[in-house]
């Protein structure tokens, strides 16, 4: 959402419910009649605070803001999920949306991924009728399923508080909301790529709201022209604060490289790195740099010394020496 309203799109403020169910400000972009809606700006983890609350937390925010691009006129909408402090399979986000799901007393469902162990039924009659007018793209940079030991759950769920009981639960919760949405829609899309991200809010997104999917990086990169910058560069530095193989499943270094010209050397710096020199020119990245080399090592230095490091890797890079470095504040 900031890259967006960096290259020239509004920032439009609407208050929410935060993940926890507190008010909070959040803030989305809109540029003509399309509109970029980040899940963290409302159901974020950040939001939290000390106060995590893994079972209960709701992306019902997310669905407020989704709603109030509609009322801005967008009929496009980007939904950027990460860093979300949810695992509730985006219930919250349909409830906000119109959606009514029951338990078999046929009361509405409480917030949090625990409740939906007790879902009946989903109704998806009320769902707000301007969404079937709209194309909705899912922005991620995961391809995790829903379910399973590669699920939301199991492999964001410990980010966000859950211990191993609360992800039994919460898997549970999934795996009956999957069924109950594969009923009310006619197909399962708990497998497919993505529908894990943002706790599950993939899932919603791709198997009610129609959305298609692409990895954020790329939405990113078209809207501020990147190609033609990158296309006219002589070397793309690209950064990450632990380069692994997570990052090689489509975070934004490697959706960088990947969109970079052939003979355009690529560097990585980042605090760490664990990508094999192979690996990482597979993913187009020609060189690495990290902060904890830098330090020789010293985990404690690498971390509060990064800006001495930083700007010896940057001279270093461009071979550029001190006295040419220019006094005053480093940029952005």
């Amino acid at each position: 959402m900031a890259a967006v309203v960096a290259a020239g799109w509004s920032a439009v403020t609407r208050r929410v419910s935060g993940p926890t169910g507190q008010p909070v400000d959040a803030t989305f972009a809109v540029s003509g009649g399309r509109a970029v809606v980040e899940l963290a700006e409302a159901s974020g983890l950040a939001l939290c605070g000390t106060s995590r609350q893994p079972l209960t937390a709701t992306t019902f925010g997310t669905g407020e803001l989704i709603r109030a691009a509609l009322d801005e006129g967008c009929r496009t909408i980007v939904l950027g999920v990460g860093g979300s402090a949810t695992t509730d399979g985006g219930a919250g986000l349909l409830q906000a949306l119109g959606a009514r799901l029951r338990d078999d007393q046929d009361r509405e469902l409480a917030p949090g991924g625990v409740a939906l162990r007790q879902l009946a039924r989903v109704d998806l009659s009320g769902l707000d009728r301007r969404l079937a007018e709209s194309t909705v793209t899912l922005a991620s940079d995961v391809d995790n399923p829903l379910l399973g030991p590669a699920g939301a759950a199991a492999v964001f769920g410990p980010q966000k508080g859950a211990d191993d009981a609360d992800i039994a639960v919460l898997e549970a919760g999934l795996t009956r909301w999957a069924e109950r949405i594969a009923v009310a829609t006619g197909s399962d899309r708990s497998t497919q790529p993505g529908a894990g991200a943002a706790g599950g809010t993939g899932f919603a997104a791709l198997a009610v709201l129609g959305a298609g999917m692409r990895p954020g990086i790329d939405v990113v990169l078209d809207e501020i022209g990147a190609d033609r910058r990158l296309a006219a560069a002589g070397l793309v530095v690209v950064g990450e604060g632990r380069l692994d193989e997570q990052s090689l499943r489509g975070k934004a270094p490697v959706g960088v490289a990947r969109r970079t010209p052939r003979g355009v050397p690529v560097v990585a710096v980042s605090g760490e790195c664990t990508v094999d020199d192979e690996r990482l020119r597979d993913a187009g990245i020609s060189g690495s740099e990290t902060l904890l080399a830098a330090a020789g090592g010293d985990r404690s230095v690498a971390m509060t010394e990064a800006a001495r490091l930083l700007e010896g890797i940057g001279r270093r890079l461009l071979d550029v020496p001190r006295a040419a470095v220019p006094e005053g504040p480093a940029p952005r």
